[in-house]
């Protein structure tokens, strides 16, 4: 069929409609060709995604979890996420050289603090000069459980006032999260967290938004027994109970009570 010469301004209703019209104009490179229906592109993506969410259906399962599969998953994929379980438990205690709260003192703040952070993650804990700021006592108890549990990163405490002069107690607890020689994130009081209802598996979680520790890390995963050991320990010391004989080892000597 031949077409006559027309003018490039050729009014189109729709450049995407599919006419016998359009079709002539796309022919004559008038209006550019129709773009592929985006739905063979959208159904792929979704089979995709349903693909690996199957195949990574055991990630995040600590090893107890895998056992209880066996009667339910193949035997070469159970075995595949065990290698890979003991392999990052490996990981984990080849890297954990601190498991203590180090208590510091200014003149080796830069070191023990600012230096260290250039090769792991160092988190700093400003307590109350006091002793009777109930956020602060119940964060010296999480910081123990988290540098126990998580010894490929240093936690460190310091009274606020013999860390930074004239500190305001009510600014107390404040955390200070170190990398590479700088404050990543600070955290002043447990306001933003969950006040005295503050839970290990709080400050887990700033541990994984900064980076610290990876989703999915089996640390992660507390047993119910551990939580609720630990939540009525702390609620304990919201209401003044005593604390337990951990609180008065050698380390009171650098107690933040003294």
């Amino acid at each position: 069929m031949n077409m006559p010469d027309m003018p490039v301004n050729v009014p189109v209703d729709d450049p995407n409609a599919d006419t016998e019209w359009n079709d002539i104009l796309r022919k004559h490179g008038i209006i550019p060709e129709k773009p592929p229906s985006p739905t063979p592109m959208i159904e792929e993506a979704l089979e995709e995604a349903r693909r690996l969410a199957h195949e990574n259906r055991l990630e995040g399962k600590d090893l107890d979890e895998l056992a209880e599969l066996e009667d339910e998953e193949d035997d070469d994929f159970l075995e595949h996420y065990r290698k890979k379980r003991f392999e990052e438990l490996s990981t984990i205690t080849n890297a954990s050289i601190y498991n203590q709260v180090y208590h510091l003192q200014k003149p080796d703040y830069a070191r023990d603090v600012t230096e260290t952070s250039q090769k792991s993650f160092v988190l700093v804990l400003l307590t109350s000069s006091q002793g009777t700021n109930p956020e602060s006592r119940i964060m010296i108890e999480i910081w123990r459980e988290l540098a126990r549990k998580f010894g490929d990163v240093k936690f460190c405490q310091i009274r606020a006032d013999l860390c930074i002069e004239g500190y305001p107690d009510r600014n107390t607890p404040t955390v200070l999260v170190y990398r590479e020689g700088d404050i990543k994130r600070q955290i002043v009081t447990l306001r933003e967290l969950g006040g005295v209802r503050t839970t290990v598996a709080d400050l887990e979680k700033v541990l994984v938004d900064v980076g610290a520790v990876r989703q999915g890390d089996p640390r992660l995963r507390q047993k119910d027994e551990e939580a609720k050991e630990a939540e009525t320990s702390r609620i304990n010391i919201i209401r003044g109970g005593k604390m337990d004989a951990r609180n008065t080892n050698a380390d009171d000597d650098d107690s933040d009570w003294d």
